[in-house]
C-alpha cells in the first residue's frame, strides 16, 4: 500500500510539471520535437520521434492527475487484494503506454504505445480470472486487434514515402487514411466495434475509471485529432460523421434500458466518445480535445463513486436493488450527483462549457435535418439515462433480497474524490479562460440558443418516463434496444465460419501430427537413442582406457 501512495505522489508531481509546461508552450507558441534515428536502409530512415507541445503536455497532465487520484483511491479499494503488486505494475505500464502514444507524431513510435495499450488492457480486464472476465478480455483483444492491423497496414503502406512521419502524409493517400480510420474507430469503440466497451467492465473499478476516462478509449480520438486536417481534406469525414452520430444515439438508447450500474456508465462513455468523434468529423479538433479533457475528469469520478456503491451493495451492480443510498454514503452520493450533472451539461459545470460550444458550432454549420435531429436527441438521451439512474439510486426502495455490506467512507478515498469533484465544477471554465476562449466566439438567435435547453428538459421528462417503464408493457421492445442492436450476434455470425475453419484445421493438423509421430518421429527417436547408446559405450570405454593409463603413469 505504501507503494501506491508513493506512485500517487510522483504522478501528482508530474501533473504539476506538465501543466506548467503546457502553459509555457501555449503562451510562448512553442513546441519541442526530439528525433532518434534507429536505423536507415536504402535511404529509408526509421526514426523515433517525441513531440512536446501544449496539446500533448496538457493531455499528459490530465492523465497524470487522474492516475494519481486513482492510485490514492486504490489504496483503500484494493487493500484486500492478494495480487496488488501485479495490479500496480500493470497500471503503471498502462499509463506509460498511453504517454508513449500521446507524445508520438510518428506511426512507428505510436505503435509502441498503441500495442502496449492493447496488451495491458487485456491483462487488466482478465485481472479477476473468472469466466466472465476471460470472455470479456477475449472480446476486447479481438476487437482491438482489428484496429492494430489497420495501424500496421498503414505503416506498411507508408513505406512507399520513405518515412513514417505524419508530415509526409497527403490527403490523396486514401488507403492509408482508411487504415488509420479503422484503427481509431476500433480503439474508440464506434459502430460496429462497440461491443467490447461494455464488456470491459469486468475489470476492477479503478481500472475502469482509468481506462474509460482518459486512456484506452481516448487513444483513437487523440489519433484523429493529430490526423484531423488530412482526414478532412480526404473527404472521409462524412463517413466518420454518420458512424459517430449513430454510435451516440445507440449508446444513449441502450443506457436507458440497462440495469447494470457500471454498464450504464460505460455506455455513457460510448455516447461521449461518439460526440467527440462527431465534432472531429466537422473539423473542430480543438473543441473535441476540450470535451475530451472535461469528460475525463467527471467520468473517472463517476466510476469511483460506482465502485463504493458496489462495495456497499455487497458486490451487486443491479440498480433496481439500490435505493436511499444517500443515507449510507452521503459524501459519495454528493460526488456522484455533481459528476452526473457535469455529464449532463448542467449550466456552469465542467461538461456544460464544452457541450454548449459543440452544439453552438453545430447550429452554425450546414448539416442536414436528419443528422441534426439525431444529435439533439442523443444529447437529450444523456440527460434521460442520468435522471433514470438518479431516481433508482436516490428514491428507489431497498430490496430486502439484497444484503447490504457495512461500509464506512474512507477519508483517503474521499480526498481523491474531493479533488476530482472540485475539478468537475471548475475545470470547464478554467480551460476556457486559459486555453480555448480565443478560438471560438458565436452569436446565435435566442430560439436556436434555447433549443438545447428545451431538449435537455425533454430528456428530464423522458428520464421520468423510463423510470416508470417497469409499470408499463415495454419489455417486448427493450431487448432489441438493450442488446446493442444485435451487434453481439453479428460478430458471432461473422466469426463462426472462421472458428469452424480453425477447428477443422486443428483437427486435421492434430491427426497429421499423430500419423507422422507414429511412422516417422518414433522411428527417428529410436535410431537416435540407439546411436546415443553406442556413443555412450564408446565414451565410457575411452574414459576407462585414459583413466587406467593415467594410473599406470602415476605409479611408475
Amino acid at each position: 500500500m505504501n507503494n501506491l501512495l508513493i506512485y500517487s505522489f510522483i504522478m501528482f508531481m508530474l501533473f504539476i510539471l506538465f501543466i506548467l509546461l503546457s502553459f509555457y508552450y501555449y503562451y510562448m507558441d512553442l513546441g519541442v520535437m526530439m528525433e532518434w534515428l534507429l536505423f536507415n536502409f536504402n535511404s529509408i530512415n526509421m526514426e523515433f520521434y517525441l513531440l512536446f507541445d501544449w496539446l500533448s503536455c496538457l493531455f499528459i497532465s490530465v492523465v497524470m492527475l487522474i492516475s494519481s487520484m486513482i492510485m490514492l483511491y486504490s489504496v483503500i479499494y484494493m487493500n484486500m487484494e492478494i495480487y496488488i503488486d501485479r495490479f500496480i505494475k500493470l497500471v503503471i505500464l498502462f499509463i506509460l503506454s498511453m504517454i508513449m502514444m500521446i507524445i508520438s507524431p510518428n506511426l512507428i513510435s505510436i505503435l509502441f504505445g498503441w500495442d502496449g495499450l492493447g496488451l495491458i488492457s487485456y491483462c487488466l480486464v482478465i485481472f479477476y480470472q473468472n469466466y466472465m472476465s476471460y470472455n470479456s478480455g477475449l472480446v476486447t483483444v479481438l476487437c482491438n486487434r482489428i484496429g492494430d492491423i489497420g495501424l500496421l497496414m498503414s505503416i506498411g503502406l507508408m513505406y512507399i514515402y520513405g518515412s513514417w512521419n505524419i508530415y509526409f502524409m497527403q490527403s490523396s493517400d486514401k488507403l492509408v487514411l482508411i487504415m488509420l480510420f479503422l484503427a481509431s474507430i476500433t480503439k474508440s469503440a464506434q459502430i460496429p466495434f462497440s461491443v467490447w466497451l461494455p464488456m470491459a467492465m469486468a475489470a476492477p473499478t479503478p481500472v475502469s475509471a482509468l481506462v474509460h476516462s482518459s486512456t484506452l478509449v481516448t487513444a483513437g480520438i487523440y489519433l484523429m485529432i493529430r490526423f484531423n486536417k488530412i482526414l478532412i481534406n480526404s473527404m472521409m469525414d462524412k463517413i466518420l460523421l454518420y458512424v459517430s452520430v449513430f454510435t451516440m444515439f445507440m449508446s444513449g438508447l441502450m443506457a436507458n434500458l440497462e440495469n447494470d450500474l457500471k454498464k450504464i456508465i460505460a455506455l455513457s462513455t460510448l455516447s461521449q466518445l461518439g460526440l467527440m468523434m462527431m465534432i472531429l468529423s466537422l473539423g473542430l479538433n480543438y473543441l473535441s480535445f476540450y470535451h475530451l479533457l472535461t469528460h475525463a475528469i467527471f467520468k473517472s469520478l463517476l466510476f469511483m463513486c460506482a465502485g463504493i456503491m458496489i462495495h456497499l451493495m455487497n458486490n451487486n451492480q443491479d440498480i433496481r436493488f439500490c435505493g436511499n443510498m444517500n443515507e449510507y454514503i452521503p459524501f459519495t452520493m454528493v460526488s456522484f450527483y455533481i459528476s452526473s450533472m457535469a455529464l449532463m451539461g448542467f449550466p456552469f459545470m465542467a461538461g456544460f462549457y464544452s457541450k454548449d460550444l459543440i452544439m453552438e458550432s453545430i447550429y452554425l454549420m450546414n448539416i442536414n435535418m436528419f443528422l441534426l435531429l439525431m444529435m439533439i436527441l442523443s444529447i437529450s438521451l444523456t440527460v434521460s439515462y442520468s435522471f433514470r439512474l438518479f431516481y433508482y439510486i436516490y428514491f428507489g426502495n431497498n430490496n430486502s433480497s439484497c444484503s447490504f455490506f457495512y461500509y464506512k467512507e474512507s477519508k483517503l478515498m474521499n480526498f481523491s474524490m474531493i479533488i476530482l469533484m472540485s475539478l468537475s465544477l471548475f475545470s470547464g471554465s478554467m480551460l476556457t479562460w486559459l486555453f480555448f476562449f480565443d478560438n471560438y466566439f458565436m452569436l446565435l438567435k435566442v430560439n436556436i440558443k434555447l433549443l438545447t435547453i428545451f431538449m435537455l428538459m425533454l430528456g428530464i421528462i423522458l428520464g421520468n418516463f423510463m423510470y416508470l417503464k417497469n409499470f408499463m408493457n415495454l419489455y417486448y421492445y427493450s431487448f432489441f434496444f438493450s442488446s446493442m442492436w444485435f451487434l453481439n450476434y453479428m460478430f458471432m455470425w461473422i466469426y463462426k465460419p472462421f472458428f469452424n475453419l480453425g477447428n477443422n484445421m486443428y483437427e486435421m493438423d492434430k491427426s497429421w501430427i499423430e500419423f507422422s509421430s507414429k511412422n516417422l518421429v518414433l522411428s527417428a527417436v529410436k535410431e537416435i537413442s540407439l546411436m546415443q547408446m553406442n556413443y555412450y559405450k564408446i565414451f565410457m570405454f575411452v574414459f576407462i582406457v585414459i583413466y587406467v593409463l593415467m594410473m599406470i603413469f602415476l605409479i611408475i
